[in-house]
């Protein structure tokens, strides 16, 4: 099987679709990149954790999805997930 669809498959197992909402919802705690959604951090930052590690608890585990998100070019799936915004960018939550 391709590697590419091994990881998808197994990371589509171990997670609970809560977790894509999450993303686009949940913001970065603490760093360079502090107050940014975890579904806008850029990729290189993504990589970074996954050279160095990723934190323990939650905001690891959500941080190493979107990695396998981003490097695996499916980000796009999120889309439909953010939050509608407003004419002047207020969510419309």
């Amino acid at each position: 099987m391709d590697d590419k669809i091994t990881t998808i498959h197994i990371f589509c197992c171990m997670m609970k679709p809560e977790d894509l909402e999450l993303l686009v919802t949940r913001t970065m705690p603490f760093g360079k990149h502090k107050g940014c959604l975890i579904a806008d951090l850029p990729g290189n930052y993504l990589n970074w954790f996954a050279r160095k590690g990723f934190p323990k608890g939650e905001i690891g585990q959500l941080l190493q999805l979107m990695h396998e998100l981003d490097h695996n070019g499916l980000s796009a799936l999120l889309t439909p997930l953010r939050p509608a915004r407003g004419p002047g960018g207020e969510t419309n939550e």
